[in-house]
């Protein structure tokens, strides 16, 4: 599968679609299973109080590849996608009800690179503060 996006049809500051994932304590718990990290920060409350956490918080690697969600949906193609990077900002803080968490997700091209590839600026809020800085990816289009 490649790319569907052409790149002389892009142009900088062009906006991808954002969107919006719901984190719960069950989400995390899968996670843990799926990547092997059953730190309790991510699943015990009161281990994450003793440590100086004001909740459980989601795993980064869980935000990230949330994030690049975003990206890959848009492009059509997770291939396409040849490098990606964030900074880690301040946790997502899931509370234990039925409602947990928001990840919400916005991304522009924020350049076009040499052999039509673009970098797309991603920003990744939750509970209105910046969880990721830095959230950049390149992406190769057709």
């Amino acid at each position: 599968m490649t790319a569907k996006i052409a790149y002389d049809e892009i142009e900088v500051g062009t906006v991808l679609p954002a969107q919006t994932f719901p984190v719960t304590r069950a989400t995390l718990v899968r996670y843990a299973g799926a990547s092997g990290d059953f730190n309790p920060i991510h699943w015990n409350e009161k281990f994450a109080k003793e440590v100086g956490l004001p909740d459980v918080i989601a795993h980064g690697m869980f935000t990230m590849a949330e994030a690049i969600r975003v990206v890959t949906d848009w492009v059509g193609d997770p291939g396409a996608v040849v490098e990606y990077g964030v900074r880690f900002t301040k946790p997502v803080v899931v509370p234990n009800d039925d409602q947990g968490a928001l990840i919400e997700v916005s991304g522009k091209i924020g350049a076009k690179l040499d052999d039509n590839t673009v970098r797309v600026d991603l920003t990744a809020m939750s509970a209105g503060q910046k969880v990721l800085g830095m959230s950049r990816a390149v992406v190769r289009l057709a």
